[in-house]
C-alpha cells in the first residue's frame, strides 16, 4: 500500500464473536496468509479475560507460531486493562496495543464495566507500559459516530476527547463505528474537522457498513483526509448491536477496490486472493 494510505486487516474482529472455537492451527494458517499481502498492520488477537472473549484465549500461542521473517506488516492486539497490557508487552512480535475507549458512559460500562473516568486512568497506565516496552498505543474511540443510549454526541465532544487523549500522549486515534451509525455526512463532518485541528495525530476509520453503503463511507473519509482504514475480509464480524443484521465490518476487498481506482493500492493481488480463499474456508465452517 502506498506510503500515505494504511490498510489495517482485522481478523481478530472477524473471529472474536464466533462461539465455536477456531483451532489455533487454523488461526495461524489464516493470519500467515494475511502476512503475505502487505497490509500495514494486522489486528491478530487480544489479551483480555477469557470469560469476556473465549475465542481469543490462544492469542499468545498464535503469536508464537507465526513466521514473521518475510512480512512488512506490523502486529496489533487489543487490551482492556493493565494486566492485558503487561501480558501483551512481553511479546516482541507485537508493535501496537489497541485500547477501546468509549465516549458513551453507558457503553463503556456495558463493554468494560468501567466508567469513563476509570478508563482514563487505565489508559494512562497502558501508555506507560507501552512506552517501557517500546510499543505504541492505538486508541479506538468507540461510539465515535453516535450512540443508541441517549448520551450526548457531537463533533465537539469527540474533539474534546481527542484533545485530552493527545495531551496524554496518544498519537493514533481510530474513530470506531460501534453500532453501524456512521454515514457519509457524519464521517465527512468528523474527519474534516478533526484532522486539520490535530495534525500530529494519525486518525483512522473503523467503519461498519451494509453491502450498499461501503463506497460512500470510504469516499467520505478519504476526501476528508483520512489515510488509515480498518477492514475485515468479506466483512466478517462487525457490530453485534447494530439494528441491521446486514451491517458488518468494512470488507477489505471493497477498500482495495476503492484504492485501486485511486491508483493507491500496492498490496499483492495474488496473496490477497489466497487470503480471501483462506477466509472463506474458515468462516464457512466457523460462524
Amino acid at each position: 500500500m502506498s506510503n500515505n494510505i494504511k490498510v489495517i486487516e482485522c481478523p481478530r474482529d472477524a473471529m472474536q464473536g464466533i462461539k465455536s472455537f477456531i483451532p489455533t492451527k487454523r488461526k495461524v494458517q489464516y493470519i500467515q496468509s494475511l502476512l503475505r499481502v502487505g497490509f500495514d498492520t494486522i489486528d491478530v488477537g487480544s489479551f483480555v479475560s477469557p470469560k469476556a472473549i473465549p475465542q481469543m484465549v490462544d492469542t499468545a500461542e498464535v503469536l508464537s507460531q507465526l513466521d514473521l521473517r518475510k512480512t512488512i506488516s506490523k502486529l496489533l492486539v487489543i487490551v482492556a486493562n493493565e494486566r492485558g497490557a503487561e501480558d501483551a508487552s512481553t511479546h516482541s512480535q507485537i508493535d501496537y496495543l489497541g485500547y477501546p475507549f468509549s465516549i458513551s458512559e453507558n457503553f463503556q460500562m456495558r463493554n468494560t464495566h468501567k466508567t469513563i473516568a476509570q478508563s482514563v486512568l487505565i489508559l494512562d497506565s497502558i501508555l506507560n507500559i507501552a512506552d517501557k516496552s517500546q510499543k505504541e498505543v492505538v486508541v479506538y474511540i468507540s461510539m465515535g459516530f453516535g450512540n443508541p443510549y441517549g448520551d450526548p454526541w457531537n463533533v465537539d465532544i469527540v474533539a474534546d476527547w481527542t484533545e485530552k487523549l493527545s495531551k496524554m500522549g496518544v498519537k493514533i486515534i481510530s474513530l470506531s463505528d460501534t453500532i453501524g451509525s456512521s454515514n457519509a455526512e457524519n464521517i465527512r463532518y468528523l474527519f474534516s474537522n478533526l484532522i486539520p485541528r490535530y495534525p500530529s495525530i494519525e486518525f483512522g476509520a473503523h467503519l461498519h457498513t451494509t453491502p450498499n453503503s461501503w463506497f460512500e463511507k470510504i469516499d467520505a473519509a478519504y476526501f476528508a483526509g483520512c489515510k488509515r482504514f480498518d477492514g475485515a475480509i468479506q466483512g466478517f464480524g462487525g457490530c453485534p448491536m447494530a439494528k441491521d443484521e446486514l451491517t458488518g465490518n468494512m470488507p477489505t476487498e471493497k477498500l482495495l477496490s476503492y484504492f485501486t481506482s485511486k491508483k493507491n493500492n500496492n498490496l499483492d493481488a495474488l496473496s490477497f486472493e489466497s487470503a480471501f480463499n483462506e477466509a472463506t474456508k474458515i468462516f464457512s465452517v466457523y460462524h
